[in-house]
C-alpha cells in the first residue's frame, strides 16, 4: 500500500511507533521513515545519541529511547519530513505534536489551525503553540501543535486559512 499511495498502512505505523513506556514518559520522537535510502541527518542531529550510529547509510533509524527527551532536532534535521514528536499526555485532553512544516508564510503561536491527516484529510482542529525556526541556514522550522488526545498519532500537518476545519474525520469541525 505504501509504494502505491505514499500513505503507510496500520501495520507499517505499528511497527514505527515507539515502545508504550516511551510514550508514558512524556515527548519522544516517532521516525515515520519506512524507505531504505542513503540519509542519515537524525542521527547526526541528536545531541543525546538517542539515534543509533547507521552501520549503513540505507539502514532506517534506530532509537534509543532511554535516550530520547522529544528535544526535536531530528524533526528539523529530517529532509523527509518524517520524523515527529508526540507527548500524548500533554494536558489531561490534549497531546502536542512536533511537526515540520515547510509552508509560508508561518502561523503564529495561539493560532487556530485545521489538523489534518497523512492524506491530507483535515480531522479536527490544532492550536499553534510555538515555531521553533531551524538553527543556522538549514533545516525545516517545528511548529509545536495542540490537538486532542486522541488525534495524537493521526495528525501531521496543519493547513492554514482553510477557514473552519471541517471534513468526514472522527473530529472534524471539533473544539480541542
Amino acid at each position: 500500500m505504501l509504494r502505491e499511495t505514499g500513505v503507510p498502512t496500520a501495520e507499517d505505523l505499528e511497527r514505527v511507533l515507539p515502545p508504550p513506556e516511551a510514550r508514558r514518559r512524556g515527548p519522544v520522537a516517532v521516525f515515520e521513515c519506512f524507505e531504505r535510502i542513503p540519509c542519515d541527518p537524525c542521527h547526526r542531529a541528536c545531541r543525546r545519541g538517542a539515534v543509533r550510529p547507521f552501520a549503513d547509510i540505507n539502514d532506517l533509524p534506530v532509537v534509543d529511547y532511554e535516550r530520547c527527551n522529544g528535544c526535536g532536532e531530528c524533526v528539523a534535521a529530517c529532509p523527509g519530513l518524517a520524523v515527529f514528536v508526540v507527548h500524548e499526555d500533554y494536558s489531561p485532553s490534549t497531546a502536542l505534536i512536533k511537526l515540520p512544516y515547510e509552508f509560508l508564510p508561518l502561523p503564529a503561536a495561539g493560532r487556530t489551525v485545521a489538523a489534518l491527516d497523512r492524506e491530507g484529510r483535515c480531522v479536527g482542529r490544532a492550536r499553534v503553540v510555538r515555531v521553533q525556526k531551524p538553527r543556522g541556514k538549514t533545516g525545516t522550522p517545528v511548529l509545536w501543535v495542540e490537538v486532542k488526545k486522541s488525534l495524537a498519532h493521526t495528525v501531521r500537518n496543519i493547513a492554514v486559512g482553510r477557514g473552519r476545519a471541517g471534513g468526514s474525520g472522527e473530529n472534524g469541525g471539533a473544539e480541542l
